[in-house]
């Protein structure tokens, strides 16, 4: 096997020659060589003596690092009918030499393939695909062209079917108008004239397999290949009823008139209007799967004003480039993200977090591609457009999800599998055996067509992939981002939530919550003065009291000397008066009296609030408390929570004192303080070991290793990007309800894939049987071909409504 390595760490020739080195030492490795420029070993080893994990492992003890050089790639695969189908590529694609994983989505009709370049190329891969019997679509279709082609699609599929219902209805008038009271003229009476009466059916059943070409067109293509699907059972059943039909015309034709009584041309045009109907119904329904994502992908307006040289200039969005100053005027679409630089508004940007009030916009905030501006003009800097916009990644986050799988589908795809020739073996087995108990070949035929006819590979296949699709696309509109199947699955499974204090559970910006003065100082004044102190000052708690006072717009004073006296506070001169602002050590080293106010210190300290002494020329004015105060929706989120049974915990590197304060507030169970950025992973790890299912819910960079590690991460939408590339779940809205909106949502969506798996399991379970004449044993009816057909039909249309349900999802506030 031939592997292509990304080396880091080397820094020399003498470098590369030590990985190739340590790598030919490894047993079964017959070649490696190192390109410095690229990074890159290309390794040749025998699998049967030696892993890539042993080599990895070689080059590590060496001091290198070795990660196999992976690229994704989803491609639209065309004449997928079923499960089968779907296997029948993965198999194909995974036999390619490169290829590292490939998963096939049946709903959205994508191949989601990892692969090494180096190794293998997407030209490899599409062959592969071909050589399986189906057609890999050249180029990104948009979502206008997607909708468009499936839109095409089912109308094909309705005019199919009403050109063969229009020839299966009067077939089905003549063969069984008698069993109602209609009468035949003599010309095509089965008494009188039994030639005419074949040979009429055999003219209106012709039409019907013409327009029904493509079951047998696909159906034969795979049995040849030995993949066969789900049109390989309907090709061959309804082949066998028009062929045994032809042939008992030539035996009438011959004055065998007793055959006349066992034509089967009616089974098979019913049977190919039915599953014609059927596929119309499952086209509409799978359309209706990824609307989420097409409101999404309609957000964005086609064209943007742009000034340039002064004048107003509208160009297509494609056109806009980063820095550019886009000009929004009230009620339009904002193109791309930017931050506002001219003008005041609000913008409804509920589409993209779910957050139904508008946002207000000033100078310095950001606006985002796809939200509307409501009442005002603005201009604003463009800095991100195309792919990059936060529009962009989010469409693009939901159809990676979308194009995910479950563990839950691995039985599934297992099944599926193996399903079309264990049916075929059946109806051959089942056929001959009642042959051989002495039942007519016309009695063997209809278990024959009637085995191959009910089968239905397709509902396991949709199973799983349709709810996926729902429920990912469902979350994007409440702003809960659910990155792939895995997660979407994990996180009804979660036993113990870990939250970040600062920026997760608290807003991570400090303000003024408490102002305390002596009797003879006015609590604005006293505001006015710490602010004008602090003004010069970087501190974050200063940055909250200078914010403050302009909020209150107070007018500041000049400062006319400033100290900053670490670990206490600071000193200042305003209009000849010794200003002291600081800590109760900075009070005490000048001999300030506190009196009371030590106490309401206290007091503070033990609310989690910093409490600063203000005192003018030797003499206390009061106290201003600082704190990073909670987020409304904290409190909710947690009892929300703990209303499910979840143990919450909260980690922080915050004094022990602070986080009991915080965690008392909103309620949490367990308090983990003064930890270090690089030891909270470690913290994750520890619930882990005690064999529960952890969620890690942060913002920040120190974040990024404890999400990774925990079983579900789950990154506030306005934190770091590292934070929110390592988390599992992204939560758009800044909102920590939205955790209890994802647990919620992933349940919803297992029970429904638990549901359609049931049914489409119980559905063949049941179903073959009968076919195959249970109920005949014990004295009850033979199954008919065309009410097989009809049940065929209604199990697939029936998994995808079920999994249409999940768009009626609304989070419990």
């Amino acid at each position: 096997m031939k592997k292509t390595l990304k080396i880091e760490g080397m820094t020399c020739a003498a470098c590369s020659r030590a990985v190739e080195r340590v790598s030919k030492k490894v047993e079964g490795v017959s070649e490696a060589n190192v390109n410095l420029a690229t990074e890159k070993l290309n390794i040749t080893f025998d699998e049967t003596k030696a892993s890539l994990n042993d080599i990895k492992k070689a080059i590590k003890k060496a001091g290198y690092e070795a990660n196999q050089q992976e690229t994704n790639k989803a491609l639209k695969i065309e004449g997928m009918t079923c499960a089968a189908c779907s296997r029948a590529v993965e198999r194909a694609v995974n036999k390619v030499d490169g290829v590292v994983e490939a998963n096939v989505n049946l709903a959205s009709e994508k191949l989601n393939v990892k692969f090494e370049p180096g190794i293998v190329r997407i030209l490899d891969i599409k062959k592969a695909v071909e050589k399986a019997g189906y057609k890999v679509l050249e180029g990104e279709t948009t979502i206008d062209e997607d909708k468009e082609k499936k839109e095409q699609n089912s109308k094909e599929m309705w005019r199919r079917f009403i050109t063969s219902a229009l020839f299966t209805v009067p077939l089905l008038i003549i063969t069984m108008g008698h069993m109602v009271g209609l009468k035949l003229p003599n010309i095509i009476n089965p008494h009188i004239s039994p030639f005419n009466f074949a040979l009429l059916q055999l003219i209106l059943v012709t039409p019907v397999m013409i327009v029904g070409r493509k079951f047998f067109a696909v159906g034969f293509k795979t049995l040849i290949k030995r993949s066969p699907n789900m049109d390989s059972l309907i090709a061959i059943g309804s082949s066998a009823a028009y062929i045994y039909g032809v042939f008992a015309i030539y035996q009438i034709s011959k004055g065998d008139t007793a055959y006349v009584r066992d034509l089967y041309f009616e089974s098979a045009a019913t049977i190919l209007t039915l599953i014609t109907l059927g596929k119309y119904l499952e086209s509409v329904s799978k359309g209706k799967t990824s609307e989420a994502i097409k409101k999404l992908m309609g957000l964005s307006p086609k064209t943007a004003i742009i000034i340039r040289n002064g004048k107003e200039e509208i160009v297509s969005i494609e056109d806009v480039d980063v820095g550019d100053v886009v000009l929004v005027k009230p009620g339009e679409k904002i193109p791309v993200d930017g931050i506002v630089i001219e003008g005041i508004t609000s913008v409804d940007e509920s589409m993209l977090t779910g957050e139904s009030i508008p946002v207000e916009k000033t100078k310095g905030n950001s606006v985002f591609g796809g939200s509307i501006n409501k009442n005002g003009s603005i201009k604003y800097q463009a800095t991100k457009v195309g792919k990059d916009t936060a529009l962009a990644q989010i469409i693009k986050l939901v159809e990676e999800a979308q194009g995910s799988k479950a563990p839950i589908a691995k039985m599934a795809d297992i099944i599926s599998g193996y399903f079309v020739p264990i049916v075929m073996a059946l109806a051959v087995i089942s056929s001959l055996a009642w042959r051989i108990s002495g039942e007519s070949w016309v009695f063997s035929l209809t278990i024959f067509i009637s085995v191959l006819v009910i089968a239905c590979p397709c509902a396991l296949g949709l199973a799983t992939p349709t709810a996926i699709m729902v429920g990912t696309g469902k979350g994007a509109e409440y702003g809960v981002l659910i990155k792939s199947g895995e997660a979407l699955e994990t996180a009804h499974k979660i036993q113990t939530i870990v939250f970040d204090k600062t920026g997760t559970i608290t807003e991570g910006k400090p303000k003024v919550t408490d102002i305390i003065t002596v009797s003879d100082v006015n609590r604005d004044e006293l505001l006015s003065i710490a602010a004008s102190a602090e003004k010069k000052s970087e501190h974050p708690l200063g940055e909250a009291i200078v914010k403050s006072a302009e909020e209150k717009e107070l007018s500041l004073k000049n400062i006319e000397f400033f100290k900053a006296i670490p670990g206490h506070g600071i000193e200042v001169k305003i209009e000849n008066k010794t200003i002291l602002l600081g800590n109760k050590k900075l009070m005490k080293e000048n001999n300030i009296l506190l009196e009371n106010f030590e106490e309401e210190a206290v007091k503070l300290a033990n609310d989690g609030k910093t409490p600063m002494f203000i005192a003018s020329d030797a003499k206390l004015m009061g106290i201003i408390a600082v704190a990073d105060t909670v987020k409304q929706s904290s409190e909710i989120a947690i009892k929300k929570l703990h209303d499910m049974g979840i143990e919450v915990a909260m980690i922080t590197g915050d004094n022990a004192k602070t986080a009991q304060a915080i965690a008392k507030q909103v309620g949490i169970d367990k308090v983990i303080a003064e930890v270090l950025p690089e030891d909270k992973s470690a913290k994750v790890k520890e619930f882990q070991k005690k064999g529960k299912k952890v969620a890690m819910v942060g913002d920040g960079i120190n974040d990024a290793p404890a999400l990774a590690q925990a079983d579900i991460g789950m990154a506030i939408g306005s934190g770091t990007d590292v934070a929110i590339e390592s988390a599992d779940i992204v939560l758009i809205k800044n909102d920590l309800v939205d955790v209890t909106t994802a647990i919620e949502l992933s349940n919803k969506t297992i029970k429904n894939i638990k549901q359609n798996l049931f049914w489409a399991f119980g559905y063949n379970t049941i179903g073959i049987p009968v076919a195959m004449g249970i109920l005949h044993v014990f004295g009850g009816p033979l199954l008919n071909p065309m009410i097989a057909a009809a049940a065929m039909s209604l199990s697939s249309v029936s998994v995808v409504t079920n999994a249409l349900r999940l768009r009626g999802f609304k989070p419990t506030r």
